[in-house]
């Protein structure tokens, strides 16, 4: 038996513990993944050497394709989502397609388990007025505000993860291209489109408001284009904040994050009629499944049409 909150206080042995010390070496310098990322596979794989030693295995070359089963069997005990039980699979394949690259062992025991059909979550959006009425709760005459806006102009324009909105510098946004260099998941570059708005808002807040927030308090920039009060760049949770101070506003059910701006950008994009490789390209998404999820949303709009234009609808 497992337990998920408590295994994690016991240690797993040496030999287990080295393999997980080079895999997190593997993750960082290889595959550049996110922090949140990253740590999910190495809690994962605690939990199953965890339990491969409960039942006296203590080598890789021991671990059967059945005992992988028989893990995923008793996180079905705890009661665990399919999405759950899919990520621990998905993280035990990981780590063997690199015990095997580097010689660990000799047998990918994951090779003959599928991972489970995983029932995926439609993403909420929000309606290009609502984007609007957000855009109407900043106030542009203070520096703050032309900030504010244009960050939020360009998180939707370009459809980007906070983290990338963060992290851009001034030398990302090519104007007379009308794109933004952007640096993804795992380092990936990719050039995103940026509409004449968003390009106006960042042109109006480097002329009448970023210099302002350098000279406050005298800081080292680095160059990111969107600084906060202490004219250094912004964190993740203080964009968070500045994005629920006007979102807060806004009359609706729909539980606002700033992730909410990116759904909304590919389903519009996609409601217009845009390719979903055009989008995929934009989202930067590796795998085109990824970007499916607002295909659903596109089809409900196509049903919609055809129940009331066609004739047996």
């Amino acid at each position: 038996m497992i337990n998920e909150q408590n295994e994690n206080l016991r240690e797993i042995n040496k030999k287990n513990q080295r393999l997980l010390s080079e895999f997190k070496n593997y993750l960082v310098l290889e595959k550049g993944l996110s922090d949140n990322t990253f740590n999910s596979y190495i809690s994962d794989l605690k939990l199953f050497f965890h339990y491969i030693e409960s039942i006296n295995i203590n080598n890789l070359e021991d671990i059967k394709s059945k005992n992988v089963e028989e893990f995923l069997v008793e996180l079905s005990k705890l009661e665990l989502s399919t999405n759950t039980k899919a990520r621990y699979l998905s993280s035990i394949k990981s780590f063997y397609k690199f015990a095997l690259f580097y010689e660990y062992t000799k047998i990918d025991v994951c090779e003959v388990i599928e991972l489970p059909s995983i029932k995926r979550k439609l993403p909420e959006t929000l309606s290009y007025h609502q984007i609007e009425e957000i855009f109407g709760f900043i106030d542009i005459t203070k520096p703050s505000g032309i900030r504010d806006r244009a960050m939020l102009e360009t998180l939707y324009a370009c459809g980007l993860r906070v983290s990338e909105l963060i992290n851009l510098k001034q030398g990302n946004i090519i104007k007379e291209m009308e794109v933004v260099r952007v640096l993804g998941k795992g380092s990936k570059e990719r050039f995103v489109p940026i509409g004449a708005s968003a390009l106006n808002w960042i042109d109006e807040y480097k002329l009448n408001a970023r210099g302002k927030f350098i000279k406050m308090f005298n800081q080292s920039s680095e160059d990111v284009l969107f600084l906060n009060k202490r004219g250094t760049k912004l964190s993740r949770m203080g964009l968070w904040k500045i994005i629920k101070s006007y979102t807060s506003q806004l009359k609706t059910e729909i539980d606002i994050h700033p992730h909410l701006f990116r759904h909304s950008f590919a389903t519009h994009l996609l409601e217009g009629g845009a390719d979903i490789r055009a989008v995929q390209e934009m989202l930067g998404h590796s795998d085109i499944s990824t970007t499916q999820i607002y295909t659903h949303l596109d089809r409900e709009i196509l049903r919609e049409v055809h129940k009331r234009f066609h004739p047996r609808g």
